[in-house]
């Protein structure tokens, strides 16, 4: 028998037969410094068989391994390979990490406003640029043999989300697409749509994280544990820790802990809602529970560098000096090109001090050479926190061993709304390093009415639905019609994910709908009775309710509106009226009797004496306005003019 954790002879055969059908991928897997996971070797094997490839795992499980082997794949076949992302922080991280790997020669980067070697064999691009190279019939896609969708369950976002729809749809049919996802519940129905419009396509699932999270919440300068510590890592549902329960239930007395000294931002009190913890306070929390390196995530660019600046002028210093030397000479060698006069107004004093004590900002306000200069140094271990906003979750390599969230709620492009538990899962799964940490930690600020209920369903829906966010636009339909023509553009609206999940949603109300027929008749039956036929009873009882209700409906008066009309009808400039206002008239003049105005008669305009400007219909003045005098208009009266206005309404009030 073979010993203890070694393959058997079968699994040995089978292993055997798999190189031999995927030669590339052994070639690659040798190349690579770590084992790979089952689900890697299933989604890199059906690439090479000839299939599209759907990968859905939790962040930082290594799903892009599938799509470095696509490049892999293109590179050792002669073709060419576009690997996409939904940001450009993204793209130029993955830019740089195929150059380390297959040189600056073999690698273009496209990203809208950065255009590096774009011919080449393989290039990185935003979704977009793919989109916009297929609308309008570029060359660069003569020779395409592989796409890679990273970060693909963006699609369900409402305002960017139909781009990867659009890529999807109308790649050439012999392109092979590796969509990347995070978990999702209905990771198969999205792959019958690929597999429906792409071919065969190989579904990989896996829900195993390779660092296991824990949950917490920072109340004042204290963390909590969010579930009981009993139950943690049981069989059973794990249950809040009553202990945060009372404190937030109480207010957050007490928050301080034993042998902590309070900080600015602690609240005691009882019965007082808590108030989030000042960016002190919880770099502090974090420092003295081992929690760092850490990223802290606030939805909002001048919130980031808010909590840099309270850092460095509260004198917060998480570094060595060693560490600090470091820092100063890898920003002084990353902004060498740039001249001095350049970067005394861009503020690199300002990121260098930041930097040195350990405490960064990641943002889409940032340039670029700074965000790369923050991702490196975060990536070696020297940046101990960073204030990021979540762009910063969509792939950016920076693991942390702690993850914070600021707030539980963000503006979604029109409102303020609870972030889903998608955006929760997104968030948090930055932490925990693989190969580095046993456990990663989430931390939520507590703030007034936080529901540790609410934090515990965020953190333990791990799947989330995809739903289509397609909707066709204007720019879509004259892109289509001007490329594909009207029939291929009909096709591909029909095709959509989001028309897949509604021809879905008919089967299954179609479905609904007989059962609840089946389930009246059922009722109708059992309503039989020997004393009469309730359902004719009841249609009685509904018919009478309704002639009830119209005798009660009042009836309109005609010969009242008549008078109404006919008294908008003889109104001259300057006559005064009475026009009715509550319980007591007020006296308005006309300043523009109206055109004949039809049925509804004439819509005279009218001063008030509050100097207002108001225009009358004949539902306004009940059975008729009442002339009472004249008043002279001059004939440069303008009603938009204030000064006429008031003039005019002082006259009137005299």
């Amino acid at each position: 028998m073979p010993a203890s954790g070694e393959p058997s002879p079968a699994q040995r055969v089978a292993a055997a037969r798999r190189r031999a059908r995927t030669p590339q991928l052994s070639e690659f897997a040798t190349g690579l410094p770590f084992d790979l996971d089952e689900f890697q070797t299933a989604g890199c094997a059906a690439l090479e068989e000839g299939r599209a490839v759907l990968v859905a795992a939790p962040t930082g499980a290594g799903k892009t391994v599938v799509g470095e082997f696509a490049v892999h794949l293109a590179l050792a076949t002669g073709r060419k390979a576009f690997y996409t992302t939904p940001i450009k922080a993204l793209s130029n991280q993955k830019y740089a990490d195929l150059v380390r790997v297959h040189g600056a020669d073999r690698i273009g980067l496209l990203t809208g406003d950065t255009s590096v070697n774009g011919d080449a064999p393989v290039v990185v691009m935003t979704t977009e640029v793919l989109r916009n190279m297929l609308y309008a019939g570029s060359s660069a896609l003569v020779g395409l043999g592989y796409v890679v969708l990273d970060e693909v369950h963006y699609l369900a976002d409402r305002f960017r989300g139909p781009v990867w729809e659009e890529v999807i749809l109308q790649l050439p049919e012999a392109v092979q697409i590796v969509c990347l996802s995070a978990t999702v519940s209905n990771a198969e129905e999205f792959g019958d749509w690929v597999a429906t419009v792409r071919g065969p396509t190989e579904v990989v699932v896996s829900e195993h994280r390779p660092v296991p999270l824990d949950q917490h919440v920072l109340l004042g300068s204290r963390l909590f544990d969010l579930y009981a510590p009993a139950r943690r890592g049981g069989d059973r549902e794990p249950v809040l820790n009553p202990d945060l329960v009372a404190r937030l239930r109480a207010g957050g007395p007490d928050t301080r802990g034993p042998g902590r000294r309070g900080r600015p931002g602690d609240r005691g009190g009882g019965g007082r809602p808590p108030r989030p913890a000042s960016r002190l306070v919880t770099v502090d929390a974090l420092e003295h529970a081992d929690l760092l390196p850490a990223i802290v995530f606030i939805f909002s660019r001048a919130g980031c560098q808010a909590a840099v600046d309270q850092c460095v002028a509260a004198g917060v210093r998480l570094t060595t000096p060693e560490e600090e030397a470091e820092i100063r000479r890898t920003v002084e060698a990353r902004c060498a090109a740039v001249p001095a006069e350049d970067l005394a107004v861009l503020g690199v004093d300002q990121l260098a001090e930041a930097l040195g004590r350990g405490v960064g900002a990641h943002h889409a306000g940032l340039l670029p050479l700074f965000k790369e200069t923050v991702e490196d140094l975060f990536s070696r271990g020297l940046v101990k926190v960073v204030f990021a906003t979540e762009t910063l979750a969509l792939g950016i390599n920076m693991p942390a061993r702690c993850v914070v969230l600021d707030s539980l709620v963000k503006w979604d492009g029109s409102r303020m709304a609870d972030i889903t538990a998608g955006e929760y899962t997104q968030l948090t799964g930055r932490a925990g390093r693989r190969g580095i940490d046993t456990q990663g930690h989430a931390v939520v600020l507590a703030r007034p009415g936080l529901d540790p209920e609410h934090v515990a369903g965020l953190a333990s829906r791990r799947l989330y639905p995809l739903r289509s966010a397609f909707a066709p636009t204007y720019n879509m339909a004259v892109n289509l019609l001007a490329q594909v023509g009207r029939e291929r553009a009909r096709e591909v609206l029909e095709t959509s994910f989001a028309q897949y999940q509604a021809d879905q949603a008919v089967v299954g109300l179609a479905r609904t709908s007989r059962a609840n027929k089946a389930a009246l008749a059922a009722l109708e039956a059992e309503m039989t009775c020997h004393l009469g036929d309730f359902v004719q009873y009841a249609a009685l009882r509904r018919e009478l309710s309704t002639l009830e209700k119209g005798e009660r409906a009042p009836v309109p008066d005609a010969p009242a509106r008549a008078r109404a009309v006919a008294s908008l009808s003889g109104l001259r400039r300057g006559d005064v009226v009475l026009v009715p206002s509550g319980r007591r008239p007020v006296h308005a003049v006309v300043v523009d009797p109206g055109g004949p105005g039809g049925f509804d008669g004439p819509r005279p305009t009218v001063l008030t004496p509050d100097a207002r400007v108001r225009r009358l219909t004949a539902a306004d003045v009940g059975t008729g306005l009442t002339t009472v005098g004249r008043l002279s208009v001059p004939s440069s009266f303008s009603a938009r003019a204030p000064q006429h206005r008031r003039e005019l309404a002082g006259r009137l009030r005299g």
